[in-house]
């Protein structure tokens, strides 16, 4: 019965540690197709963690019994074999630096073998439940012809591998279902969090990410020296929503999106502001590249025949304004401003065309 106590601690201590570590690391889960990087430093992690489970062992004379073949298990299902080999090798080694005997030597081909058998069955297409119970119950048929060689008392044996085959199988249990709970709200947490800064129906950036990147570009002023700003509406876009409906209009925008990002250079932020409003946030420009993608955007969409879903083709055009630190505004903090100011004049005068704050 205390055998079976230390081995619900060790799977305490292993559901804490993979808990911590999806809190800490908040990057993307391990995957098959995980770069070398992410790999090598999972590989790492489980390997600390399978040596964590060690500190905890059960000790039977120079036996150490506990869960650390786990979290190696975890990383060929979840990752292959690259980050399991990494781990295994770290838990091998610290099991020879807790003490070099029979108990080692025999726990290393233990976990040579566990680990091979992980990976090969990680890579079959056999379902995910068999998977992971064909390696658990591999693991565990190991360890216990590893009990038999290396404990003499047959009767502690008798309490020690029922005890073990239940806390091993609930343990692995648990750990592939605690892992694959942390992951689904982590990559719900990543998709609430992109869709909070994206607008549903464009795609582009929405008015929250504009302004995070804008202070941003505002606070490494002094080091990107050049930076323009283009305000951009859609004229008559009212004519659009009454004419056909604001179904329609919404393709109209999301086609105008589209010209945006065509129209722009890859390193530019394009942004839905609201309603008709759009933005383009050039970095690194001079006041004439700004305004040449900004008359290469008004000439593309005055050019470009939006087709609606009922089949009608229409034409619309869009007014610009522009501002540029430092060409046309010495603080920067001001560049929106200037810029809205920019679009106002030219529908002021005219629409349809690019006008340039205080100039």
């Amino acid at each position: 019965m205390i055998i079976v106590k230390q081995l619900f601690a060790n799977l305490a201590i292993l559901v804490a540690l993979l808990f911590l570590y999806t809190q800490i690391k908040r990057d993307p889960p391990l995957r098959m197709n995980s770069s070398i990087k992410k790999k090598l430093t999972t590989g790492v992690a489980g390997g600390l963690f399978s040596n964590i489970l060690m500190q905890y062992s059960i000790p039977i004379g120079t036996t150490l019994i506990d869960l650390r073949y786990i979290p190696i298990i975890l990383l060929a299902y979840f990752g292959g074999a690259v980050p399991a080999v990494v781990g295994m090798a770290l838990v091998i080694a610290g099991r020879f630096f807790i003490g070099i005997n029979i108990s080692s030597y025999t726990s290393g081909l233990l976990m040579i073998a566990i680990t091979l058998f992980a990976i090969i069955i990680a890579r079959t297409n056999l379902s995910h439940q068999i998977k992971k119970w064909s390696m658990l119950t591999f693991a565990n048929l190991l360890t216990t012809l590893l009990f038999f060689y290396l404990i003499e008392d047959q009767q502690l044996l008798f309490y020690l591998i029922p005890g073990y085959w239940f806390v091993s199988f609930l343990s692995g249990y648990v750990a592939f279902q605690v892992l694959h709970i942390l992951f689904k709200s982590q990559m719900m947490f990543d998709k609430y969090k992109a869709e909070s800064t994206i607008d549903s129906l464009t795609g582009l950036n929405n008015v929250r990410k504009f302004d995070e990147i804008f202070n941003s570009c505002m606070a490494d002023l002094e080091k990107k020296k050049k930076l323009s700003l283009l305000y951009i509406d859609i004229d008559f876009f009212k004519k659009i929503n009454d004419t056909y409906g604001h179904s329609e209009g919404d393709v109209v925008l999301k086609d105008l999106g589209l010209i945006l990002r065509s129209c722009a250079r890859p390193t530019d932020i394009v942004s839905r502001n609201g309603g008709e409003e759009f933005t383009v946030l050039l970095v690194d420009s001079s006041l004439d590249q700004a305004k040449k993608i900004a008359e290469r955007i008004r000439s593309t969409v005055e050019e470009h025949a939006f087709l609606l879903n009922s089949g009608t083709e229409v034409n619309i055009t869009v007014s610009v304004g522009l501002s540029n630190f430092p060409e046309t505004t010495m603080n920067g903090s001001l560049m929106i401003k200037d810029a809205d100011k920019a679009l106002y004049e030219a529908k002021r005068t005219g629409r349809n065309k690019v006008c340039t704050a205080n100039q």
